[in-house]
């Protein structure tokens, strides 16, 4: 793995994630764990696709397994998407 795929960088692209989450409450519980990591700055969900879709965007370097690891407390997943284009 890389720098890049490992952590989510501070900026304007984020990382976006893919989500087994269904209801608006699951999402909600995926948002307030998230947010709860140091670093975060938004939570945004993409409602137009399927599976859903949230990009995360920081204010300094988090690494993605962190973030897996707290929406996996949860019992839900996260995977990450490809890098961003640029």
């Amino acid at each position: 793995m890389s720098f890049l795929s490992d952590n989510i960088i501070p900026g304007e692209h984020g990382k976006i994630f893919g989500t087994n989450a269904k209801t608006e409450k699951e999402l909600l519980k995926i948002e307030n764990a998230v947010l709860a990591l140091d670093g975060i700055v938004d939570f945004i969900v993409n409602h137009d696709v399927y599976p859903k879709e949230f990009t995360i965007h920081t204010s300094k370097i988090v690494k993605v397994n962190d973030v897996e690891d707290k929406i996996k407390a949860i019992g839900l997943h996260a995977i990450p998407k490809g890098l961003f284009q640029l």
